[in-house]
């Protein structure tokens, strides 16, 4: 199977450059994932396509203000860091721009001496590992230092940096938002659990292998970067109850996804644990955790494309596509939203 399997052409102007005033009044693409029938409604109105008994996982991980713009001490030459993940303390895994410029003893400064950072490691595609030096705690300083590591083809500066995080993000460590998950409101989360829908947490630290891009032509040698994901003890027993109970699970967004099902592909069934995953789904893959799925409009040729593809079909999905092309939807990350039901 081939990466342009998978693309398709998307009008500039459709891709949303700014979040919409109110979370929930994003478009809601409506798609059958045993006929391929669309419909169309507002994201505000997703209980009319819920029932007692489902059960939706978010990812509740926070986004970190993990874009840094720096220079070489000893040159001046300006370095962005993208944080990654913590690899041990105060050592980051970080994709630099431009790595060239960057070997291993290179000091980085960002904010006259308050945070600065050591490679220690240089790899392959752009990626250094990195000893950060400061004094103070370390989130702190990120939060003077850092800017929200909006993706490159937002190009508005975005006034409200809330507005990138979802409403229940808790848990500090991602490098990107977990898009799908910013159209709800507590009002709206409410909403679904007073009507007997079960709303249950894990924790994806979304980093590279969420959001690299696919740059070989077979996708088969494409690999996954790995990521961080905790499965707690009592979501991991509901979970189980719900699959025993046959009730239908739905993942709110791919990263949501991707943990259970690495989560239930490892051992068979849900079971609590802090782990790595780079799971990559594509088609041909069995689902056996999920049954249904609510995600944004993916980047074209992109790895989240390919899983969406695999959860109905890559024909399903492209068809949906245009057909949100056609009505105007808003596409990625400040994007509509599209739910794959039962």
């Amino acid at each position: 199977m081939k990466t342009s399997d998978f693309d398709y052409l998307l009008p500039e102007r459709l891709i949303a450059q700014s979040p919409l005033p109110n979370r929930s009044d994003s478009r809601l693409m409506l798609l059958n994932r045993k006929t391929g029938e669309v419909g169309h409604d507002t994201f505000r109105n997703l209980t009319n396509y819920l029932s007692t008994g489902m059960v939706l996982v978010l990812n509740d991980t926070r986004v970190l203000p993990a874009r840094l713009l720096g220079t070489k001490t000893n040159t001046g030459a300006r370095i962005e860091l993208l944080l990654l993940r913590e690899i041990r303390p105060d050592v980051w895994e970080t994709l630099a721009r431009p790595a060239r410029r960057v070997s291993p003893g290179t000091l980085i400064d960002f904010g006259d001496g308050r945070l600065q950072a050591e490679c220690v490691v240089k790899k392959a595609d752009g990626i250094l590992e990195c000893h950060f030096r400061y004094s103070g705690i370390f989130l702190e300083i990120l939060n003077q230092c850092g800017e929200m590591p909006l993706p490159p083809y937002i190009h508005e500066k975005l006034l409200d940096q809330e507005r990138y995080q979802t409403v229940y993000a808790r848990e500090v460590g991602s490098a990107a938002a977990p898009t799908a998950g910013l159209h709800f409101t507590p009002e709206l989360i409410q909403q679904i659990k007073d009507m007997g829908v079960e709303v249950l947490n894990l924790t994806l630290h979304v980093g590279l292998g969420t959001f690299r891009p696919v740059e070989v032509a077979d996708i088969q040698k494409h690999a996954m970067h790995s990521e961080s994901y905790h499965l707690g003890e009592y979501e991991a027993m509901r979970l189980n109850l719900a699959k025993a109970e046959k009730r239908p699970i739905i993942a709110i967004g791919t990263t949501s996804a991707r943990t259970l099902e690495a989560n239930v592909s490892k051992y068979g069934h849900f079971t609590s644990e802090t782990a790595q995953t780079d799971i990559f789904i594509y088609p041909g893959y069995h689902f056996q955790a999920i049954d249904g799925l609510i995600t944004n409009f993916h980047l074209p040729k992109s790895t989240l494309v390919m899983l969406v593809s695999a959860f109905c079909s890559r024909e399903m999905v492209l068809d949906a596509y245009q057909e949100a092309i056609r009505k105007e939807y808003r596409f990625f990350s400040f994007g509509d939203s599209m739910f794959i039901h039962p």
